[in-house]
């Protein structure tokens, strides 16, 4: 029986060390989405940081500022949509050879 939990905890520090791996790894990659037909694009990294938000000056309008808004807004939750996504493939990588789904988790 302890032999088993040995195991399993051996197994777990592997697992934790992959995905601190995968982790650093995703932070260097970056996702981007854009709104507004490309007239607002945002760039968020793996680990969640906005990068970048590019605006085109055709949208700029001081009497509609609200409509600017609403694309930024889009653009960003579009892009981390993406990024969790990324990531979510990535650890599922690390737990897909325990035959274990853990909801929530990434």
């Amino acid at each position: 029986m302890s032999r088993n939990i040995g195991n399993i905890m051996k197994q777990a520090q592997k697992m934790q060390e992959k995905m601190a791996e995968i982790q650093k790894g995703l932070a260097s990659r970056t996702c981007q989405a854009s709104s507004g037909g490309g007239m607002v694009t945002a760039s968020v990294s793996g680990d969640m940081r906005l990068v970048s938000i590019k605006i085109d000056p055709a949208v700029v309008n001081p009497g509609d500022i609200e409509m600017l808004e609403d694309l930024v807004v889009a653009a960003v939750n579009e892009t981390i949509k993406r990024a969790q996504e990324m990531m979510n493939e990535e650890m599922g990588k690390v737990t897909a050879g325990l035959g274990i789904n853990i909801p929530g988790l990434f």
